[in-house]
């Protein structure tokens, strides 16, 4: 009887300890550090799309003829929206491709909208579109940040998944790497649209 309680005295300090360096705990915290960063690029990516109606409205006031431009915002800023994202689609290396394509295309229409603008001097003095354009920029330049902690969020969730002895408790929780967000032109993407008002 004695040996018996040595061995599951044994048996049970030895898995406590090894439960303790599995990296269970991490990977969940890091797991939910990664929702909570998804969350925020959401979130930025959000605000852009909420700005565009008025950035369009604004325009159109001034520049109407510009039809073709405003109608690839328009329906940039829908495809957009067309696609769902949650904190479950960062597992989904196809939805999150999907998904940096719209947003590379509503940044790549509001570019084209904001050098159209440069034919506007009433538009471009005009306080509400000034306002509109800091906004827009200021976004820009969220959509960055959060971008990046998303991805030093991925980096370290899949360094620790990949790493002995957590990758063993992530194979058999089910816990696999997960795909970072990118884009087919980072460098574009991720530069804030220039606003130069001729001033």
């Amino acid at each position: 009887m004695t040996i018996q309680r040595s061995l599951f005295a044994f048996f049970t300090l030895l898995t406590s300890l090894l439960m303790t360096s599995c990296g269970y705990n991490t990977l969940q915290a890091q797991d939910e550090a990664i929702k909570a960063s998804w969350a925020e690029v959401l979130n930025q990516y959000q605000r852009r799309s909420d700005l565009v109606p008025n950035l369009v409205n604004t325009v159109k006031g001034y520049a109407s003829h510009e039809k073709e431009v405003l109608i690839q915002v328009t329906e940039a800023r829908a495809k957009v929206g067309s696609i769902q994202m949650d904190a479950d689609s960062v597992n989904d290396p196809a939805a999150l491709k999907r998904f940096s394509e719209a947003q590379g295309g509503l940044t790549s229409s509001l570019s084209r909208l904001l050098l159209v603008t440069e034919n506007y001097p009433q538009l471009k003095s005009d306080a509400l579109f000034r306002d509109l354009q800091a906004q827009l920029e200021g976004t820009e330049n969220r959509i960055t940040v959060a971008r990046n902690r998303y991805i030093q969020a991925v980096q370290s969730y899949n360094t620790t998944v990949r790493s002995f002895p957590s990758n063993l408790t992530a194979m058999v929780v089910g816990l696999q790497v997960k795909p970072s967000f990118t884009v087919e032109n980072e460098k574009a993407v991720s530069t804030a649209p220039a606003v130069n008002f001729g001033q």
